[in-house]
């Protein structure tokens, strides 16, 4: 790769804010985490209304463009052609994202919901109203929400790229704002995207290695430990390494096309062998109670009672997919060219989201199902922690070693997926005007050890101090709180510039070689 094309304003910085991290991680990991738990209380105590509002107003732009007008434009002009197939395209929207979440969370969120409620709520555990709070929480955890904001951000960013002919850069999304005075906003905009997805991307290695080295021990006898931990997160690496080589035509979408023939023979294997009536009786009523009580649950905070519920869970997952949203959409823009604004909503919004609600009904159902009847999923979540739920609840299906395997396999190639989408797109970032093409293997290299060192850190900092689950939401939660305010701008200048697009195009290419 030639040295005039790194992008120095990006690559240094971000460089050494990392090389910093892993360093006091290392050499002070008590204080690492004592600092993470300080941004993580004053960013709940101050803005956790914030997080929740906005949220919604997400969700409500999304639709607006999806259902208006503008959802006629497509992206790259009305000559542009689509370069992935409609399957191929689902398959890396869904697997790129919130893959390796719902493999995790499938089962130990509905459980601990419907066993430990929020006792602020006065909801009786076990009870069928914990039981609705449980699905309808976890729906609006997995479904609507997230993706809303992967889409506004992939959508905004795909418009400037292919309609405005802007460079590929998030911050190109903020030119309704910046104009011409743009170089130096447009480095440290980009720098923050970064630095928070850093975050987000440490957040889901470490809780894809403790699922896999949970799903080792229970296959293989080999305890989990922080050395299991490190060696897991080597083999991951070195897989998106070589996936990443490949580019995206090749080892993403191959990747992603096994993964979503998994994650579908997974649903079908627990729908057809679990309690199938009661799967459809409880997500039907669930559904009813998500509809209803939308806006009542993604507004709870607790002001009065205090409780700490908010923080370790609505609030921790808006911040990981804050963090993550400016960069996957990134992605997300990157593969779809060709595509109008309502088609990319379709595939981006609404199509995931019914796929989140399908996938929670089922494992949601069924794992509350065996809880009614003694089988004592939470007892081994309170002994063992959350990463051993879907390997406990497996016991009590056929094929139960066959389908341990076929989790951590699944749960393995979310993550190469992953980080190979992400990794690809730090290497973006760090290069200057490489546009749709793929970004030297070396600076991907660079970036996807930075990330995996991140998340080493984070989990051995942990230590006896807090588990490592909960380390996850601590540095998700720190990656997110930056990226809520960016976040909030940039659907100010999504619309602004999709609205008003005749009044932007204009002056746009008055200005494109100042923007470079």
């Amino acid at each position: 790769m030639k040295q005039k094309a790194i992008r120095y304003s990006v690559f240094i910085p971000m460089s050494i804010i990392l090389l910093t991290a892993i360093i006091v991680g290392l050499v002070a990991p008590k204080q690492f985490l004592d600092a993470e738990n300080a941004i993580v209380q004053f960013a709940f105590e101050h803005f956790g209304w914030l997080f929740q509002l906005s949220g919604n107003i997400f969700l409500v732009l999304c639709l607006y463009l999806l259902f208006s007008k503008h959802g006629d434009i497509r992206l790259g002009g009305k000559d542009a052609k689509p370069e992935l197939s409609t399957w191929n395209w689902f398959a890396i929207t869904l697997t790129a994202g919130i893959a390796t979440g719902i493999l995790f969370w499938g089962i130990a969120e509905p459980i601990t919901h419907f066993t430990t409620p929020p006792e602020a709520l006065g909801l009786e555990p076990g009870s069928e109203a914990a039981a609705m709070f449980s699905m309808s929480q976890t729906y609006i955890h997995w479904t609507f929400i997230p993706y809303a904001m992967y889409g506004l951000a992939g959508v905004g960013i795909a418009y400037a790229v292919y309609n405005a002919k802007l460079p590929f850069h998030v911050s190109s999304v903020f030119y309704p704002l910046t104009k011409k005075k743009s170089a130096a906003f447009s480095s440290l905009v980009d720098n923050i995207a970064m630095f928070a997805m850093v975050g987000g991307v440490a957040a889901i290695l470490g809780v894809g290695t403790l699922q896999i080295a949970s799903g080792l021990n229970v296959l293989t006898g080999i305890e989990s430990t922080k050395t299991v931990w490190v060696m897991v997160v080597g083999v991951i690496v070195i897989s998106y390494i070589i996936s990443s080589y490949t580019g995206l035509h090749k080892g993403i979408r191959w990747l992603a096309d096994k993964n979503s023939k998994l994650f579908l023979f997974m649903l079908l294997f627990v729908f057809i062998f679990g309690p199938t009536s009661f799967i459809l009786t409880l997500g039907t009523q669930s559904v009813g109670h998500f509809i209803q009580n939308f806006f009542v649950q993604t507004h709870y905070l607790s002001p009065i009672d205090g409780s700490e519920w908010p923080r370790w869970w609505p609030i921790y997952y808006w911040a990981i997919w804050l963090a993550y949203a400016p960069l996957i959409g990134m992605f997300l823009a990157k593969i779809s060219k060709g595509r109008t604004i309502r088609e990319f909503m379709l595939m981006n919004l609404i199509m995931p989201a019914v796929f989140g609600l399908i996938w929670f009904s089922v494992f949601g159902g069924a794992s509350i199902h065996l809880e009614i009847n003694g089988a004592g999923i939470s007892e081994s979540i309170q002994t063992m922690g959350l990463e051993v739920s879907v390997f406990e609840f497996l016991k009590h299906y056929p094929l139960t070693t066959f389908m341990s395997v076929v989790f951590i396999v699944a749960v393995f190639i979310s993550i190469v997926t992953m980080a190979d989408s992400m990794t690809s797109t730090f290497a973006s970032l760090s290069t200057k005007e490489i546009g749709n093409k793929e970004p030297a293997a070396n600076l991907k290299i660079f970036w996807g050890v930075m990330m995996s060192s991140i998340a080493i850190i984070n989990l051995v900092s942990a230590g006896g101090e807090i588990s490592g689950i909960d380390a996850t939401k601590q540095i998700a939660t720190v990656a997110g709180f930056p990226i809520l305010f960016l976040m909030l701008l940039m659907a100010y200048t999504v619309m602004k510039m999709i609205v008003k697009r005749e009044e932007y195009d204009q002056t746009i290419q008055k200005d494109r070689q100042t923007l470079s």
